[in-house]
């Protein structure tokens, strides 16, 4: 898989070309709201959760506004968002400068073993580093095998397990 930059105002536009499919991953924009939704829903249905509206509109809005400490990246096949990668930018206690934590990321079932979930994660590495972050992290479920010899492959698996309160 080799990558070219497309677009010279984001670090984190690259297209990909591994045969026979070709995407590019790019900055979320507005007009991506209606492929977006289907990316979300279908994320949301894979982890058998339920959103209320309002939460799904207050993500999208979080996720469009430049002041808010979080960004999002798509990847694009035929003009249509076939990924997503949500990431939370935060101040941490072991660190001076942020962390990014990638929240979500997804791909369309039917796309997935073409490197566009690693290209994803490579693309929010490289967003990071632009914004001088200290660390990237995520956490995925015990169970997701297929996403764990991906991430297995770009990461460090910590060890840690994750406990919470909702």
């Amino acid at each position: 898989m080799q990558g070219r930059p497309v677009d010279a105002n984001s670090v984190a536009a690259f297209a990909f070309f591994a045969m026979p499919l070709d995407f590019i991953i790019r900055d979320l924009r507005p007009t991506d709201r209606p492929d977006w939704e289907e990316m979300w829903a279908r994320y949301l249905e894979f982890y058998h959760q339920h959103l209320d509206p309002v939460v799904i509109e207050t993500t999208w809005a979080r996720l469009n506004d430049a002041n808010e400490p979080m960004f999002a990246l798509v990847a694009e096949h035929g003009g249509i968002v076939v990924g997503i990668a949500h990431c939370v930018l935060h101040r941490g206690t072991w660190a001076v400068h942020n962390l990014c934590y990638l929240e979500d990321l997804f791909v369309a079932s039917e796309m997935r073993g073409r490197g566009i979930g690693r290209a994803l994660i490579e693309a929010v590495y490289a967003r990071a580093d632009e914004l001088q972050c200290d660390r990237v992290y995520w956490m995925t479920q015990e169970s997701n095998a297929a996403a764990r010899r991906v991430y297995d492959a770009v990461a460090l698996r910590t060890g840690f397990i994750q406990y919470r309160r909702d």
